[in-house]
């Protein structure tokens, strides 16, 4: 299963709707956004995409009523986890939290095979050595919105585990795998 990971739109719509669009093109079947979204209005043209979408909300909180209200009315598309959220998708169990040193210490407990996270506007994917000897992929899309770095996002395959950096528009940036 292929999936859209994206954070940090801070009320970008149109750039969240655009790596939604170009990760469905490429197969993605869900999006995983690691938080500040702020608006709820932000998350309705990549809603209009159709692929099911898990949000937290990260620091800039945002109109969390409006969230749950949207996330109701989306006949299941729209899943609004408030600050974290814990979930399987294609197979694997997935932790997403929204600041990247709370995403690897969950990553080094090893109960995840993904964590995602975001807030630094530093995009990496990288695996973690858990303590019970596991390893657990920690995957920090960057920016979508592009705000004091590049504009990125990540598309993610659960059955390889493998991850591509993505900027809007172009070839991806880097790929990482279980092989890397």
């Amino acid at each position: 299963m292929k999936i859209c990971i994206v954070s940090d739109s801070h009320d970008r719509a149109d750039a969240l709707a655009q790596a939604v669009c170009e990760a469905k093109a490429l197969g993605a079947e869900a999006v995983i956004h690691c938080g500040d979204l702020i608006g709820a209005q932000t998350i309705k043209p990549a809603l209009a995409h159709g692929l099911p979408i898990h949000l937290i909300h990260g620091n800039n909180v945002g109109d969390t009523q409006a969230l749950h209200r949207q996330s109701r009315a989306s006949g299941g598309l729209l899943q609004y986890h408030g600050a974290d959220a814990r979930f399987e998708l294609g197979g694997p169990r997935i932790f997403v939290v929204y600041y990247d040193d709370y995403g690897y210490a969950m990553a080094c407990t090893g109960d995840w095979a993904l964590v995602c996270c975001g807030h630094s506007h530093q995009a990496e994917a990288r695996r973690i050595a858990g303590v019970k000897g596991a390893e657990t992929w920690l995957v920090n899309p960057g920016t979508v919105a592009g705000l004091a770095a590049p504009a990125t996002w990540m598309l993610g395959d659960l059955a390889a585990m493998r991850f591509e950096l993505r900027e809007p528009g172009r070839e991806p940036v880097f790929n990482a795998s279980i092989s890397a």
